[in-house]
């Protein structure tokens, strides 16, 4: 099935009219990856003289080396190189959960156009690596995939709006104290949860952990800068939740009013060099090539009417998501793990847990 993918474009012109290739930035990240030019190349499907063309060429369209070649010590990315390089991911990272999201709306009405109109299962969302495979998963099942936050997510259910909302809940007191906050939103007697995935959240920091960082406590060293996730996201309240747990100010962090929107650009953020730390999931540290330092294990569930359970949509989803294939591509995500995916619980077991 042919589908729309959006992703952003840069345009770098200079006064001739040259404009910035945008292959480049793969090449980049390459290099990043591999340390070799001849390896980078390959990797991205170019000749070791297009991607030596290519760095000459853009080096004198901005004046400077993207890229430093020693003989015997590979290749490594010039500080702008690394600049360019890391800014395209955050602008990838930040922008990524919304592109998607617009992305969903247009394969489904032009899939309704060319097929007419089939059952879709409306799913709001935070974001999230699990979720984010689902597509690639249910076959036929038209599938409307909004990402949002975990309030945003229940309140669209609680209006109609979608069939199902997912949102994560952590572990212990912490959870127990965030899921009092979503109570006006979940009604025991209409709504199901349907199990799903468990995560690890933690800190993120540089290769190596060069400031021997080890908890939250760390975070108020004067000379350690922190990037957060944004206010209203489930991350930033388990963030809020641990800290009060430690009885930690948040004033007293450095960055803390500093916010992105996804996992994936925190860890960018901090891949750039701009902050010493961040929050997020252990699978977003890994993908930038960070440390990872874990503090709190949350579940990620999926809450639906109880009455729909029943609609061979429903059905569908939790046969795909207790299937093996589905299981073992979140088992390939550092930090996840399959939990008692597709099993349906009353929402009192959420306040158990």
């Amino acid at each position: 099935m042919k589908r729309i993918r959006i992703t952003p474009a840069w345009h770098f012109s200079d006064e001739a009219g040259n404009q910035l290739d945008p292959k480049l930035f793969g090449l980049l990240e390459a290099v990043h990856r591999h340390g070799k030019l001849t390896r980078a190349a390959e990797s991205v499907g170019i000749s070791y003289r297009h991607a030596w063309n290519l760095l000459n060429k853009w080096g004198e369209f901005f004046g400077i080396a993207l890229v430093d070649l020693e003989r015997g010590k590979g290749a490594r990315l010039s500080p702008l190189g690394e600049k360019l390089l890391w800014a395209e991911q955050r602008v990838i990272a930040r922008l990524g959960p919304q592109l998607e999201s617009l992305g969903s709306e247009l394969n489904l009405a032009i899939q309704q156009a060319l097929e007419g109109v089939k059952p879709v299962l409306r799913l709001y969302a935070t974001h999230g690596y699990a979720v984010e495979l689902l597509p690639a998963y249910l076959d036929e099942l038209r599938l409307d995939l909004q990402y949002c936050s975990s309030r945003e997510a229940l309140s669209a259910l609680h209006r109609g709006a979608c069939d199902l909302a997912g949102f994560h809940l952590p572990r212990g007191e912490v959870g127990a104290r965030v899921i009092r906050g979503y109570r006006d939103l979940l009604k025991p007697r209409s709504y199901r949860v349907i199990r799903f995935i468990t995560r690890r959240q933690g800190l993120m920091v540089a290769p190596g952990n060069p400031l021997g960082i080890e908890g939250l406590s760390d975070l108020a060293k004067g000379e350690v800068r922190f990037i957060n996730r944004q206010a209203g996201s489930g991350t930033r309240a388990l963030l809020d939740g641990l800290l009060e747990g430690e009885g930690l100010a948040s004033r007293r962090i450095r960055g803390y009013e500093l916010e992105e929107y996804t996992h994936s650009a925190v860890a960018a953020y901090v891949a750039a060099g701009m902050a010493e730390v961040g929050f997020g999931v252990e699978a977003a540290a890994r993908r930038f090539g960070l440390d990872f330092v874990p503090l709190a294990l949350e579940d990620y569930l999926l809450v639906g009417h109880r009455r729909s359970l029943a609609e061979p949509k429903l059905q569908s989803l939790c046969q795909v998501i207790a299937g093996e294939a589905f299981q073992a591509a979140v088992r390939e995500l550092p930090g996840y793990r399959p939990d008692r995916c597709g099993q349906v619980d009353g929402i009192e077991a959420l306040f158990a847990d």
